[in-house]
């Protein structure tokens, strides 16, 4: 597509979440963390990396590497979205150009049978259109071959929308070429028995009247209409390329028919992914290789530096999230009973939701970021909504008896699943707030509660020592992992659901293969005992991030289990983070009563790396 095209053309070339730390209090359920957190204590504050934090396997340089090939370029500050209001996929001319597209892509790769199928099924008339093609070309050689009896023939059936003025254009050329080769007597019944009823469509004032002037004319060029006649050939070959200009599916044709340029699809694909490059926060220094389409390109950096210090909360802070997949704002929710909803780029306290009468564990939201669930200590989850500019409680999900420290949306927003100190694990139908579901089985507090992608599944991590898996359906428990377990304080799937991570009070994050039910990762360096509740959570496809006692953002290799970075800052213990890839930063939560936004920072890198 070319630089011209209009905006909407452009924006086709256009989750995880981290886990709060609780203290979690099993003797009466009230959830009350008088116990001492264990400060900081090794190190100073710092938003930098440090450099005895950094390994220097070969992964973690490769990590490295990769992550220096982004540059942070800043937010735009606007952009048009990819909004129904630019384009409307429910448009019958959309969805027609949906299908020619899909038609020519399949008969440009040789799926040529299914392309047929597709012909069929969407009555769409190509078969038509490609026998039209080939009687244009037929009709081209033709009037540049001078076959006048073919060129008859083939405009009995009009090919193009003015039919009669082209007719017009044809028979005018005979005439010329008549008078041209003078004879005379050929033209002149000619012009009596073609031109003359058609008088009406001369394309020149006069000009019919020149055409009888040629009759007795030395010259074609003596008559004024036809003083840049260029001689059979090159009128033949102006006459061709009137046809083309003419023809019916060049623009559109009575039956909506358009002409699809070639590789349109791919065109489009490669649109939508420079426009996802273009809108990342980082922008990468050298043209990224895209390998999958499944997901939206990130950009992949490791943060460096805090961009943010969200300071408001009067006591600990032990969740955040960010809102929706944009990521614009911030939710946080503390001790002090209440939510807080930030702004990610300022830092500005946009709404402060009050309405628990406890402290606020878990929080979750909607995709689109529309809503936000919290899960608190007086044994409610409400749900918020932020469609309004004065966010309000839309509904009080009630059921459970003691705390309730988790809450998380389902992947279709239409269910939210909770777990508390009653051991219980609940499904809500959001619409009606009713419990749909009770899933019973563990012996002590449920700490986390989650689902799988599809939403099928419900995960769910107890301090009893295990995790289980639920059907949603049946609620039957189908699976238990228990083994190498200490007191769990939170699961997390990413985004295939083919891994789960785990964060147990043994003072290790474990990643288990799902098919197989096994460890393939243990991950550790970071603090999580029995004084308080750490959680963790996916970053990227490659990247575990989580809390930690001391104070510190830990955040480890996927593959290799090694820390690559650790972010220091905080002043107390880190209970969650929360990474988005749409704006590429972290948010981490802590006992010093504020919340801290992480960024990459290009002028950082080149001090805090000291790679071999």
């Amino acid at each position: 597509m070319s630089s011209g095209d209009p905006p909407a053309s452009t924006l086709l070339r256009d989750t995880t979440h981290m886990l709060s730390d609780l203290v979690i209090n099993d003797a009466d359920g009230s959830g009350n963390d008088d116990s001492p957190n264990l400060k900081a204590q090794d190190d100073p504050p710092s938003p930098f990396w440090n450099r005895s934090s950094v390994s220097h396997s070969t992964a973690a340089r490769r990590r490295r590497r990769l992550a220096a090939s982004s540059q942070h370029m800043g937010m735009h500050s606007s952009y048009v979205r990819p909004t129904e209001d630019i384009f409307n996929a429910n448009d019958p001319r959309i969805k027609e150009d949906i299908l020619g597209i899909i038609m020519q892509y399949l008969a440009d790769e040789g799926f040529h049978a299914s392309q047929a199928v597709l012909y069929d099924e969407t009555n769409v008339k190509w078969k038509e259109r490609e026998e039209r093609t080939i009687e244009v070309k037929r009709l081209k050689k033709a009037i540049l071959d001078g076959d006048w009896q073919e060129v008859e023939k083939l405009c009995t059936k009009p090919l193009v929308k003015n039919h009669r003025s082209f007719l017009y254009s044809i028979y005018k050329q005979q005439y010329l070429e008549y008078i041209e080769r003078r004879e005379v007597q050929k033209a002149f019944t000619f012009l009596n028995k073609r031109l003359k009823p058609l008088e009406h469509l001369q394309t020149r004032p006069n000009e019919f009247k020149d055409l009888c002037y040629l009759l007795t004319a030395k010259s074609i060029h003596e008559a004024p209409s036809f003083k840049n006649w260029e001689g059979i050939m090159g009128a033949r070959e102006n006459l061709v390329d009137q046809l083309q200009s003419m023809l019916d599916f060049e623009t559109a044709d009575r039956n909506g028919s358009r002409y699809i340029p070639p590789s349109r699809l791919l065109t489009l694909l490669r649109q939508a992914v420079a426009y996802q490059i273009e809108f990342s926060r980082y922008h990468p220094k050298v043209a990224p290789a895209v390998h999958s389409l499944l997901e939206n390109y990130t950009s992949f950096v490791i943060p460096n530096a805090t961009a943010n210090i969200l300071s408001g909360h009067r006591r600990n802070v032990k969740c955040v999230e960010f809102i929706g997949e944009e990521g614009q704002e911030i939710v946080s929710g503390s001790s002090d009973n209440t939510l807080r909803i930030w702004g990610t780029e300022t830092g500005e306290c946009h709404a402060i939701l009050e309405g628990h009468t406890s402290r606020i564990w878990d929080v979750s939201t909607t995709t689109q970021g529309d809503f936000v669930a919290s899960a608190s200590g007086d044994g409610t989850v409400k749900v918020w909504n932020l469609k309004d500019s004065l966010p309000q409680c839309a509904t009080t999900l009630t059921g459970h008896s003691g705390d309730v420290y988790s809450a998380r949306y389902h992947p279709h927003q239409d269910y939210i699943v909770t777990g508390g100190y009653d051991k219980s694990v609940r499904l809500y139908d959001i619409n009606t707030g009713a419990v749909i579901k009770t899933f019973q089985g563990h012996q002590l507090a449920v700490t986390k509660t989650i689902f799988n992608p599809l939403g099928n599944l419900v995960v769910s991590g107890s301090k009893d020592n295990t995790i289980k898996f639920w059907d949603i359906v049946s609620g039957l428990c189908i699976r238990t992992i228990s083994s190498h377990l200490g007191e769990v304080t939170s699961v997390e799937m990413n985004s295939s659901g083919t891994y789960l991570l785990s964060s147990s009070k043994d003072n290790s994050n474990r990643l288990w293969d799902v098919r197989m039910v096994r460890p393939i990762q243990k991950l550790k360096g970071h603090q999580n005992t029995s004084k308080n509740f750490i959680r963790s959570c996916f970053a990227d496809n490659s990247l575990i991030v989580g809390g930690s006692e001391d104070g510190v953002v830990y955040i480890w290799d996927q593959d290799t289990g090694e820390v690559l970075q650790k972010l220091r800052g905080h002043s107390g213990v880190v209970y969650e983070a929360a990474w988005n890839a749409k704006q590429g930063l972290l948010a981490s939560c802590s006992d010093d009563q504020t919340v801290r936004v992480w960024c990459y920072d290009e002028k950082v890198i080149d001090i805090a790396w000291d790679v071999h």
